[in-house]
């Protein structure tokens, strides 16, 4: 294997998951069908999807130990309180690693994004 070239999370409540993405981070919707909104990020350069689930869920934790990291090209400080200003409370604070600074936030289900500001 050389790249990962699709990921997709399974979520309790589709329609819910589908408005924080959209409306709380401003990702686009590129595709969708009755089980799944497939999000482009950054033009088309990340994409991933949010989907009804393949295994029954009830009463387990999602998002334990799934991180998805995106790189971003905008300034990492406005995106950070552009994501505060919209209501996220998971957002935490910058931080530096070996890659570039970024900072975590964790969707409604757990999942955790990283978004990266690259060396």
């Amino acid at each position: 294997m050389r790249q990962l070239t699709f990921a997709s999370l399974q979520v309790k409540n589709l329609e819910a998951s589908r408005d924080f993405y959209t409306k709380k981070l401003g990702f686009e919707i590129d595709n969708s069908n009755p089980q799944a909104y497939i999000f482009k990020y950054n033009q088309g350069q990340a994409s991933f999807a949010i989907r009804t689930p393949l295994e029954p869920i009830e009463g387990k934790e999602l998002g334990v130990g799934v991180s998805l990291w995106f790189a971003v090209t905008e300034d990492l400080d406005q995106l950070n309180d552009k994501y505060i200003a919209n209501g996220i409370s998971t957002v935490e604070p910058i931080f530096e690693t070996p890659f570039g600074r970024a900072f975590h936030l964790k969707d409604i289900d757990g999942y955790k994004l990283t978004f990266l500001a690259p060396k």
